[in-house]
C-alpha cells in the first residue's frame, strides 16, 4: 500500500487536476509529504507557507481586517486561505490549514492543538473543518497534514470528474 499523498496523487492525476496548498501551522510539512511521492509534478502546482499574518494577505489576498477581527486560527481566515489559493494560482484543488500547534500560543476559546482546514475546489463551494489535536508539537502537526490529506482524498472520491465545461485545463501548457 502507497502512502496517503500517493494515493491522493493517483485521484488528482487520474482526473488531470492540479492542487495548490496554504499551510500556516504545518509550516511545509503538506508540501513535503507530497514532493516526496515522484512524479509530483504532474499532479501538485504548489505549495505557500503563510505562516505569519503578513504572507497571509500577501500571497493570498486575506484582508487585515478579517485577521483582526477573527484571527489567524479561524473559520474565517481557512476559508479565506482556501479561495485566495484559487484566485492566486490556476490550481482546481486548493488546502489550506492554519492552526495552533503549541506548546504556547492557546487560549480558551482556541486552545493548543486547535487546526482549520479548508478544502476548495474550483467552481465549487469551500469545506471547511475543525479538529483538535494531543500531543507534542511535531505529533500535532503531523496529524494535521495527515488530516487535511485525508480530507481531500474523501473529497476527491466523492467528487464529480471535471469536465471542459468547468474550465478544463485553466490555462495551463502540462
Amino acid at each position: 500500500m502507497g502512502s496517503l499523498a500517493e494515493e491522493l496523487g493517483g485521484l488528482l492525476k487520474a482526473r488531470k487536476a492540479f492542487l495548490a496548498v496554504a499551510e500556516s501551522c504545518t509550516g511545509g510539512l503538506i508540501g513535503k509529504m507530497i514532493t516526496d511521492v515522484a512524479g509530483s509534478s504532474d499532479w501538485f502546482e504548489r505549495g505557500l507557507v503563510t505562516y505569519s499574518n503578513r504572507s497571509k494577505q500577501d500571497l493570498l489576498g486575506i484582508g487585515p481586517d478579517l485577521l483582526a477581527q477573527a484571527g489567524a486560527v479561524s473559520r474565517d481566515c481557512c476559508e479565506a486561505m482556501a479561495r485566495g489559493l484559487l484566485v492566486m494560482t490556476p490550481a482546481d484543488w486548493g488546502l489550506a490549514v492554519t492552526g495552533i500547534a503549541g506548546p504556547g500560543g492557546g487560549s480558551p476559546e482556541k486552545p493548543v492543538g486547535l487546526v482549520w482546514f479548508g478544502w476548495a475546489q474550483r467552481h465549487g463551494a469551500v469545506e471547511l473543518e475543525s479538529r483538535q489535536f494531543s500531543g507534542t508539537r511535531e505529533a500535532i502537526r503531523a496529524a494535521a497534514a495527515e488530516a487535511a490529506l485525508r480530507g481531500l482524498v474523501e473529497r476527491l472520491v466523492g467528487a464529480a470528474p471535471p469536465t471542459e465545461a468547468l474550465g478544463g485545463r485553466h490555462g495551463r501548457d502540462r
